[in-house]
């Protein structure tokens, strides 16, 4: 399942936004979209975990939790 993250805060890591999916089960694939001239991230995301189970886990615990002072949001890809 993949799963969209949105309103991170533009400091966020791969390997940070991996940790805080990680509990919830296996992460395939982590990627942050970057702004290639500024080599900043734009502030989302996404996620791939194998089990649907526990990405529906991990989406309805971390959705609205507040992560280096941004409330994020998680949701389905489409």
């Amino acid at each position: 399942m993949k799963l969209m993250i949105l309103n991170l805060s533009r400091r966020t890591t791969e390997a940070q936004l991996r940790d805080l999916f990680s509990p919830f089960g296996v992460v395939d694939a982590c990627n942050l979209v970057m702004d290639v001239d500024k080599d900043k991230s734009k502030g989302f995301g996404f996620v791939e975990m194998p089990n649907k189970d526990e990405a529906n886990r991990a989406l309805e615990a971390l959705n609205e939790k507040r992560v280096q002072t941004k409330r994020i949001k998680v949701k389905e890809a489409n």
